[in-house]
C-alpha cells in the first residue's frame, strides 16, 4: 500500500532530501537568531506553538484525525510542569519530563475514549474532554483558578544551563523543538507513518490488508498529546506561568489556524503558520479587539489564495515543475 501525499503525488526519496536540507537551513537560522537583533522572547513562544502545532499536523495530516482538544495536553503539561517546579522544587529536566509523563498519560486516557470515533464524532468528543478538563481546571486548587500559577522558577537545566540567561533559554528552547521536530520527521517517514498516511487515504483498504487502523490511531493521538504537553512543558520556562488560557477551546482553534495557514499535511506548513500567526498576535497587539478581526480577513485571504496553505502551495508548485 503506497502512501500519497495532495494531489496524489508519492513522497519520494527526493523529496526527503529536501525537506532534510530545508531542515538544515531552518536550524542554521534559529542558531543565528540571538545576532540578528530578533525579539528572543518571540521566537521562544514561536517555537512553542510550531512544536504544539507540528504534534497537531501529525495527527489530522498523516492520520486524517481532527482534534479540537489539543489545548488540555498543552494546558496540562503545562500546569503539572509549573506546579512541580514551584511547589515541588524539581529541577527543570524533572519538570519538563513529569509534565510530558501527564500529557502521555491524558492522551492514554482521552484517546481510549476519542478513537473509538470517527470524523465529526472524533472531533466533537475531543472538544468535550477538553472543556471537562477545563471546568475542572477552573476548580481545582493546585491550579489557582482564574489566577493561575505565576512566578514559575526557572532553575539550572541538568545543574549546569542558568535558564535565567535569555540565551541560554532560547538555546534549551531550540533544542526541544529540534528534538520534538526530528521525532514527528522520523515517525512520518517510518513504516508507521506510511501506515498512518495509508489510513488516511482509505482506511477500509487497511482494514482489509490487515492492519488493526484503531491501535495505529491510537498511538498516533497519544504520541501527538505527548509532543503536545512537550511543547506546554516549555512554553512554561518562556512565560513563566501556567493559566487558563492554554486549556480554553479558543487555544485549540488557534493550533488548527496555523496548520491550516501553514500547510496541512506538510512537514514546515504547521512551523510557518505558527511564526505567522504569533507574529500577528505580538505586532499587531496595538489594534486591540481589532486583532481579532484582522486576523479573520488575514486567513480568509490565506483560505482563498493559499488553499493549501503557504508551505503546501509551495511544494506544489515544486513539485509541479518537476
Amino acid at each position: 500500500m503506497t502512501a500519497l501525499t495532495d494531489d496524489t503525488l508519492p513522497v519520494t526519496g527526493r523529496t526527503i532530501r529536501d525537506e532534510m536540507i530545508a531542515f538544515g537551513v531552518m536550524t542554521a537560522l534559529l542558531l543565528i537568531v540571538p545576532f540578528t537583533g530578533l525579539y528572543p522572547f518571540f521566537v521562544m513562544q514561536a517555537l512553542c506553538f510550531a512544536l504544539l502545532a507540528c504534534a497537531f499536523n501529525l495527527l489530522i495530516g498523516y492520520g486524517g484525525l481532527l482534534s479540537f482538544g489539543h489545548a488540555m495536553f498543552l494546558g496540562t503539561a503545562g500546569y503539572v510542569t509549573a506546579h512541580a517546579l514551584k511547589v515541588w522544587g524539581l529541577t527543570p529536566e524533572l519538570g519538563i519530563l513529569v509534565g510530558t509523563a501527564a500529557a502521555a498519560g491524558l492522551g492514554i486516557v482521552t484517546g481510549l475514549v476519542a478513537v473509538r470515533r470517527q470524523g465529526i464524532y472524533f472531533a466533537m468528543i475531543t472538544l468535550a474532554l477538553s472543556q471537562l478538563l477545563f471546568f475542572i481546571y477552573v476548580q481545582t486548587p493546585f491550579t489557582h483558578g482564574e489566577d493561575g500559577i505565576q512566578g514559575v522558577p526557572q532553575g539550572y537545566l541538568f545543574g549546569v544551563f542558568n535558564l535565567a540567561k535569555s540565551t541560554v533559554l532560547y538555546y534549551v528552547i531550540v533544542a526541544g523543538f529540534l528534538l520534538g521536530f526530528l521525532i514527528i520527521f522520523r515517525t512520518i517517514n517510518s513504516p508507521f507513518g506510511e501506515v498512518l498516511k495509508s489510513i488516511r487515504e482509505n482506511e477500509q483498504r487497511a482494514i482489509s490488508l490487515g492492519y488493526k487502523t484503531d491501535q495505529y490511531k491510537l498511538l498516533a493521538y497519544i504520541l501527538s498529546g505527548t509532543l503536545a504537553g512537550f511543547a506546554g512543558s516549555l512554553k512554561v520556562f518562556v512565560a513563566q506561568n501556567a493559566s487558563l488560557t492554554d486549556v480554553y477551546w479558543t487555544m485549540s482553534g488557534e493550533i488548527v489556524l496555523m496548520t491550516l495557514v501553514g500547510g496541512l499535511g506538510t512537514v514546515f506548513g504547521p512551523v510557518v503558520g505558527a511564526f505567522v500567526i504569533i507574529a500577528m498576535q505580538q505586532y499587531l497587539a496595538g489594534f486591540g479587539q481589532w486583532v481579532t478581526v484582522i486576523q479573520g480577513v488575514i486567513f480568509v485571504v490565506c483560505v482563498l489564495t493559499f488553499r493549501r496553505g503557504v508551505i503546501g502551495e509551495i511544494a506544489h508548485y515544486f513539485r509541479r515543475s518537476l
